[in-house]
């Protein structure tokens, strides 16, 4: 049996602990020994198999009034710890600090690490700090796991040739879900408000498309990030009296429901990793029309005018006309729909599961022979 430690900052709800969420409760239901090292509990975090280890890694209530400097060896410290007593056969690490604390935790103890990007590096990895320690740490990782050839490029080329490109798995609640025989006068959009997806873009194109289709809606699922968006969007709808035709419609856990009866899914993000909302909406077999942002997610997944579009970050106009056409030309966009609906086929959770246990095992059995 293989024993792997999965280190992240905790199981809240987000991209990367919903990927992390359903590895680890998938790898122990096939015999792996999982520990999950975070450091703090989450308000609302993602359910985690029984059998799933949850130890905590980060500070102790001893460690509060501490300065900085020591909070961060100690933070080192623990995980180390953890990392010699448990002697597993791999450690994962998922997110920009995490991966730093895994890589030197792990010096010296022969136990190889994988780390996995999943932010835009140029965007998330751009200080001083990062600059410095980039080439220095992600030398000694035994792998890495990416998302898109895009972010595989921002580091260094010893560690790409023993790297992997590996999807998002996408919930099987999103899978095979029947097409709606009629599609509702909506354009959708699922995920946070906050400041880098430029959901404010849409609604400016939006007022366009509204002024040539007075009869559809925009929709926008998902929760408030607190950096000031759901303000800013509240003010444009108010100030452009489009209350009528513009909804903030909040989280939802039942968008496998509420999305696919859309006529257009508006994916808007100046940059992201590999956004799962998106994935979700191809699988779903809506018609998508998306900016290609770095670090590459949508030009990964999208072959532009074959199963979605794809169109300039930022580009208000691009965006408007975009929508116009999905919404003028049904059978155009019925067909990109339909043709998204494929990405089933590479994204379902026994396709993804089975790219990760091929790479684990790579790894390990590379770092022992």
């Amino acid at each position: 049996m293989r024993k792997i430690l999965f280190h992240l900052n905790c199981f809240e709800q987000g991209g990367a602990e919903r990927v992390v969420s359903n590895l680890v409760n998938q790898l122990v239901k096939q015999d792996y020994e999982i520990i999950a090292a975070t450091e703090w509990q989450g308000e609302v975090e993602f359910q985690l198999d029984e059998r799933v280890q949850r130890i905590h890694v980060g500070l102790r209530k001893e460690d509060e009034k501490k300065n900085r400097i020591c909070k961060i060896w100690l933070r080192f410290k623990y995980l180390r710890e953890l990392i010699k007593k448990e002697q597993p056969d791999a450690v994962i690490s998922f997110t920009r600090r995490p991966n730093y604390r895994a890589l030197v935790s792990a010096m010296g103890t022969g136990i190889p690490v994988i780390p996995a990007v999943r932010q835009d590096p140029k965007s998330y990895y751009n200080s001083l700090a990062d600059k410095l320690l980039i080439p220095v740490l992600y030398r000694m990782a035994a792998g890495c796991v990416f998302q898109t050839k895009e972010q595989e490029t921002y580091f260094p080329a010893s560690l790409q040739k023993r790297s992997r490109i590996i999807l998002n798995p996408v919930n099987h609640k999103y899978l095979n879900v029947p097409k709606p025989e009629k599609r509702e006068k909506t354009v959708v959009q699922s995920g946070r408000l906050v400041d880098f997806k430029n959901q404010m873009m849409l609604f400016r194109a939006f007022l366009k498309v509204h002024e040539k289709h007075p009869d559809y809606y925009l929709k926008l699922y998902g929760g408030d990030s607190f950096d000031g968006t759901k303000e800013k969007l509240e003010a444009f709808i108010k100030e452009n009296k489009a209350e009528d035709y513009m909804k903030l419609m909040g989280p939802s856990d039942s968008l496998e429901k509420e999305l696919p009866r859309a006529s257009v899914y508006a994916f808007s993000s100046d940059y992201e990793g590999m956004p799962n909302a998106l994935l979700e909406a191809m699988a779903l077999g809506l018609p998508v029309a998306a900016t290609d942002c770095p670090c590459g997610g949508p030009r990964t997944v999208i072959e532009h005018e074959k199963n979605g579009l794809l169109l300039p970050v930022g580009d208000e106009k691009a965006m408007t006309d975009a929508i116009n056409r999905l919404i003028e030309d049904w059978e155009f966009a019925e067909r990109l729909g339909d043709n998204a609906r494929k990405i089933s086929e590479k994204i379902n959770e026994d396709a993804v599961l089975a790219q990760w246990k091929e790479y684990i095992e790579e790894v390990i059995k590379g770092i022992k022979r």
